[in-house]
């Protein structure tokens, strides 16, 4: 499959590795390639800089958004949840109608520190917000409650954990679970339409404390039946 990821960040790098490994062929969108691979210093997160990553993933394009989203079949948004809603602007309405736009971004309000606070809950959630500024893309909103290398390779854990997906499409959220399903996820839960995307966003300042108190973010949620 032609899938795009959206963000050069961890989480995108991560993704977009794996993807290639599972044999897709991979597009990374950024807003200016030129500018993301004249980059020399670690990211906000202390990861190296992206041109780091691309010299050893040769086999992965870097392309702009826009051009990403229109040459793929998926979109994954792997951008910042500040920068998602502009970033896939960038990327562009009619290059997303029609498809499968995996949503694993989280609404982090990093401006007064650590923990942050999430800029939409309760009412609402990023997850719809996308659906809302791109009806004719089919939003699943997913991996949004797990560290990035979890993300697609959950069996470094012991034991089994569970994921989640909420979206209003259900061929969409089937082809999403394929795809889960493919990383090495066993317990995939259908939440049910985008605005249980709210109940998985909310997850994120648990998450945040478990991790400063374990010290790690190799964890995940696993839900006893």
């Amino acid at each position: 499959m032609k899938i795009a990821v959206l963000g050069t960040g961890m989480a995108g790098r991560t993704l977009a590795a794996r993807l290639f490994a599972l044999g897709h062929e991979v597009t990374i969108g950024t807003r200016d390639p030129a500018e993301t691979m004249g980059r020399t210093e670690p990211d906000r997160m202390g990861n190296p800089p992206f041109s780091v990553w691309a010299a050893t993933h040769t086999q992965v394009r870097l392309a702009t958004f826009s051009e990403a989203a229109a040459y793929s079949e998926l979109v994954i948004n792997a951008t910042n949840g500040s920068e998602t809603l502009q970033a896939l602007e960038l990327a562009g309405a009619d290059n997303l109608a029609g498809k499968v736009l995996i949503d694993i971004s989280n609404p982090l309000d990093v401006s007064r520190g650590f923990p942050p606070t999430l800029f939409v809950k309760d009412t609402d959630s990023l997850g719809e917000q996308v659906q809302r500024a791109f009806p004719e893309a089919r939003v699943v909103k997913t991996l949004n409650t797990l560290t990035a290398h979890l993300m697609v390779n959950p069996t470094t854990l012991e034991s089994e954990s569970s994921v989640f997906v909420s979206g209003n499409d259900a061929d969409a959220k089937a082809t999403v679970t394929r795809l889960l399903e493919s990383f090495g996820h066993t317990d995939v839960i259908d939440l049910g339409d985008i605005t249980t995307a709210r109940g998985t966003e909310m997850l994120i300042p648990v998450w945040l404390r478990l991790m400063a108190a374990l010290g790690t973010p190799m964890f995940n949620y696993k839900i006893v039946r």
